[in-house]
């Protein structure tokens, strides 16, 4: 079969047939017959490779809680970049694989665009979705290689997406506050309706629908919830609490479709479909797919090397009791250390085995130690970010109130009785206002002395830029300069423990109001 399609007989697609709804930051790939598919970015705001960002995942309130139960979970991107913001990528696709996309890669012959090959592709078996993505990275790499993004070299592969990598996007990644990202679906300003086509009248009325006729996620992925639900990479498994059953079984599909009831359509909807049905493989009118593209994770022996030596790094750090700057210049040896010391040399073979395992335990449990204190740190930022806002709108309003009331009530003595009475009235909003600005300004000194009670700079220091990456994907106004503001005050607070109120007031007011 070919994999050219016939492409010197076809004229490029136009953009409806690809890109229905483009969007700034669209990344663009080749098909064949001079067709196109249209990527994201999902961004995760780590640049390491070892390196993984920790989110929940499933549902607290699911029905069928084998299925659907919250667990934690990982994840982490393919590509480095440093634009927009530090971190790492991996590319989902905008739209679910249409028919003509589909035809573009497994046909001999190049299919003619047109409005009813915008259909998601559906009824194909798992295995022909992987069929369509190897001819595509087969296709890709013989005749546009440098569309694909690069990793340390090697270029990126397109497959199915993994659960968490779905989840994750589906729920708009970064681009949704914490409290956003564990809703039931994500926010949706104008109404379901709007975003998902749903089983009933009302929506979808039983049928598939064009791709790309309802409003995206926050991310810019349309159709994530509804129209088609969407196979996934790995096996199904069984849900435990927080882990999945040890039993792989058929294939998940995610999402819901047209068929799904509206009161049904969750971002934690997760099925079983199994391979075959009877002596064919199973294909199902609801189920269609997407791609993502990722990269290898040992791209040379170079990366390699990095790995391993965050490996060996990993759950190491000793967990400073006291946070001084004489315990954060300490260089005592750590517990782990100190076991491995133990080791060396020692000839006693069983003995070793069990400190080696003590070791790795102690390591283990340190490194959820140093994972949960990053989420702790990070939410400490955001909370020191606002309280910053506040101080900024206290103070502005406050300073505002009394510059009106030293303008005009300079000699009230000397003005007339309802001059004398507005004035009174000012002054009463003055102190009010006064009074709540020493609140917000009592409240952020707390902040920083707790935070400084039990953080150190070596802790704080690499949060900061994952927490102003997290601001600035949500597009937060300029959230990300507060951050940066209390930052400063928190830090110079860790080398000096002096509380120094007026001038974190003063640098509070002065961030540009946005």
């Amino acid at each position: 079969m070919s994999l050219t399609c016939s492409v010197g007989i076809a004229a490029a697609w136009e953009s409806r047939f690809f890109n229905p709804k483009p969007t700034d930051g669209d990344v663009v790939m080749p098909l064949p017959c001079e067709g196109s598919m249209v990527f994201r970015r999902v961004h995760i705001p780590l640049t390491k490779p070892l390196e993984d960002f920790g989110v929940t995942l499933g549902s607290e309130g699911a029905a069928l809680r084998y299925l659907e139960q919250a667990h934690p979970a990982y994840i982490a991107g393919s590509f480095t970049t440093s634009t927009p913001n530090p971190g790492r990528y991996y590319l989902m696709a905008k739209y679910e694989v249409t028919e003509l996309q589909y035809q573009s890669v497994m046909q001999d012959t190049c299919p003619r665009p047109s409005m009813k090959l915008m259909l998601p592709k559906v009824e194909i078996s798992w295995f022909e979705a992987m069929q369509f993505s190897d001819k595509l990275n087969l296709w890709l790499r013989a005749n546009a290689l440098k569309s694909l993004p690069v990793e340390d070299g090697v270029a990126g592969f397109a497959r199915l997406p993994t659960e968490v990598e779905w989840e994750f996007a589906a729920r708009g990644g970064n681009s949704v506050s914490s409290t956003e990202f564990r809703e039931a679906t994500f926010p949706m300003p104008e109404g379901m309706n709007k975003y998902v086509w749903f089983g009933g009248s009302q929506s979808s009325n039983g049928k598939l629908q064009l791709a790309g006729l309802l409003q995206p996620n926050p991310l810019g992925l349309h159709d994530m919830l509804g129209n088609a639900d969407e196979m996934m990479f790995e096996s199904f498994r069984l849900n435990k609490l927080d882990r999945f059953h040890g039993q792989a079984g058929g294939f998940i599909v995610r999402g819901a479709n047209f068929m799904t009831p509206e009161s049904d359509v969750r971002t934690s909807w997760r099925q079983e479909q199994t391979y075959y049905r009877e002596s064919a493989p199973n294909k199902q009118k609801t189920s269609g797919f997407r791609l993502v593209v990722v990269a290898p994770s040992l791209t040379s022996s170079k990366r390699s090397q990095e790995i391993e030596q965050g490996w060996s790094e990993l759950g190491t750090r000793e967990n400073a009791p006291s946070p001084s700057p004489q315990s954060q210049q300490s260089n005592s040896t750590s517990t782990v250390e100190r076991l491995s010391n133990l080791m060396t040399g020692l000839k006693d073979e069983k003995l070793k085995k069990e400190l080696e395992s003590l070791r790795t335990e102690l390591r283990s449990s340190n490194q959820t130690r140093d994972e949960q204190r990053s989420i702790a740190i990070r939410s400490a930022l955001q909370q020191g970010a606002f309280m910053c806002v506040l101080l900024n709108r206290e103070g502005r309003f406050y300073d505002g109130l009394k510059k009106n009331y030293d303008e005009s009530c300079a000699k009230v003595e000397t003005l007339p009785k309802e001059d004398q009475a507005r004035c009174s009235l000012i002054k009463r909003n003055v102190d009010t206002r006064q009074a709540a600005q020493e609140l917000a300004l009592g409240l952020y000194s707390d902040s920083i002395v707790e935070a400084g009670a039990i953080y150190t700079t070596q802790m704080v220091s690499p949060e900061v830029a994952v927490k102003r990456q997290q601001l600035l994907s949500r597009k937060s106004s300029n959230l990300g300069a507060y951050v940066d503001t209390y930052w400063s005050h928190l830090e110079q607070y860790l080398k000096d423990r002096k509380v120094t109120q007026t001038e974190w007031l003063s640098a509070c007011k002065k961030v540009s109001v946005n």
